[in-house]
């Protein structure tokens, strides 16, 4: 369909017209055809700042300091300079136009780091509806520390994370969760994701997933923690029971003694223990049965299992969690993987298992290695469902993807003929999995619908 270069035009068209039953921020986003970016200034006299990202909906400018203690916020001041004349690409602009404070106001300044604390400057995650930010400060990273109870050899840890929650408009800082001698994985955000009002947290160290909720009063409040335990009650009855072993063990002392001397133990239920964790508990679980029913003939089923499942199972017992991503209010897309993978700041060439878990029954959904076609046509024809975005945002449900946008899709299916071998090409399109939390601009100019 043709639309007018004329901006008066268009804007003429937009009275008259009505757009379709909700296409109408569809047809604000068309307006950007109109205003395409066309001159560059250079050499602005500008702060010397590291700036991070734009918030999405284009209220903030979020930059850290040069020693990464303060967060400085500023709000863009918009449209600066115009120029009435019929021939403007000719007229250079006035010179405050080379001044950062021309286009820019600075909002805040808000010391966030301690003396031995940096902020992680890759790390922000913006509300949109409540306009709150989260940050996150670290001290340095340790790889000598000595290995504690329920911590995964080989991980390194950090003495102290902090995360920030502060409401933009103010610099108010609202509220703070703090993990002590944990690690989690925080350029790019990769270790968090924010989804509405949920917020899970990763600790690679301690293999514990960590659910908490933004209230709108702008505290920070614990839903839940998965891992070692899977529902809020299972240490409590580990717990109860190992208690009541213990009480039956002292009342008959001869009896359990008789028991040893017979070559008879049983295990004793401790807070000593090495028990699997819930969560793989579950995932082992799952595989087995997974297993079991993919061979009907109970012959076979043995030497399937004993092929399938046992000789690889303590390389299931290995892995670890990597990253976790909201698919919904219920469900976890979690991707498992060796130690050296888990810290690699490359996983291409890493064995992965991606499983969709239920955190309201505690059960896993399903399970898929990173090479499997069967994830990637779902990922191919069902990619927005991976972004799991907030339904309250107006602008993260417009970025393109190969499953809402016809031009996205050729550019996928150009890469997947090229692609020499098909398995290679399916783990190159998982390693993007989970998804980094607001990783992709909404800005128009990156829709493919309007531009190329």
């Amino acid at each position: 369909m043709f639309r007018s270069s004329n901006v008066a035009a268009r804007v003429f068209e937009r009275q008259i017209l009505t757009p379709r039953p909700g296409a109408s921020v569809n047809v604000v986003r068309q307006f950007y055809e109109n205003m395409c970016p066309s001159y560059t200034i250079y050499d602005i006299d500008c702060p010397d700042h590291s700036f991070r990202k734009f918030t999405d909906d284009g209220q903030y400018l979020v930059s850290f300091s040069r020693n990464h203690q303060d967060l400085i916020i500023y709000r863009p001041t918009w449209l600066s300079f115009s120029c009435k004349e019929e021939d403007c690409d000719s007229h250079d602009l006035p010179p405050k136009a080379k001044k950062f404070d021309s286009f820019f106001t600075q909002i805040c300044c808000v010391p966030l780091a301690s003396t031995n604390e940096f902020i992680c400057k890759d790390f922000f995650l913006y509300l949109e509806n409540l306009q709150f930010g989260l940050f996150a400060t670290s001290t340095a990273q340790s790889h000598d520390t000595p290995a504690t109870e329920g911590a995964i050899h080989g991980v390194p840890s950090i003495e102290k994370i902090t995360f920030y929650l502060v409401r933009l408009e103010d610099g108010m800082v609202l509220d703070e969760k703090a993990f002590c001698n944990d690690f989690v994985n925080l350029p790019h955000s990769m270790g968090a994701f924010l989804y509405e009002d949920l917020l899970c947290i990763v600790s690679l160290r301690y293999q514990i997933i960590h659910i908490l909720q933004i209230r709108d009063s702008g505290n920070l409040v614990e839903v839940r923690n998965i891992g070692a335990f899977c529902r809020e009650d299972d240490q409590l009855f580990l717990h109860s029971h190992a208690q009541c072993i213990g009480t039956v063990d002292k009342t008959k002392p001869d009896e359990l003694s008789t028991q040893v001397a017979n070559g008879i133990q049983h295990p004793q239920v401790t807070q000593g223990s090495s028990f699997l964790s819930g969560m793989k508990q579950r995932l082992l679980s799952f595989i087995f049965r997974k297993t079991w029913n993919e061979e009907a003939d109970q012959t076979l089923r043995v030497q399937h299992l004993k092929k399938k499942f046992y000789f690889h199972f303590q390389d299931y017992v290995d892995l670890i969690i990597w990253k976790v991503q909201f698919l919904d209010r219920h469900h976890l897309l979690i991707k498992f993987g060796s130690v050296d993978g888990g810290v690699s700041r490359s996983t291409d060439q890493h064995l992965a298992f991606f499983v969709v878990y239920n955190m309201e029954t505690t059960e896993i959904v399903s399970f898929y290695q990173n090479s499997s076609e069967e994830m990637y046509s779902l990922f191919e024809q069902f990619c927005d469902h991976f972004h799991a975005n907030s339904r309250s945002s107006f602008h993260a449900n417009f970025i393109s993807s190969h499953s809402n946008n016809i031009h996205a899709l050729d550019q996928l299916c150009s890469i997947k003929t090229k692609a020499s071998n098909a398995s290679q090409f399916v783990k190159k399109m998982m390693t993007s999995l989970p998804y980094t939390c607001q990783s992709q601009s909404p800005s128009p100019y990156f829709d493919l619908s309007l531009f190329r």
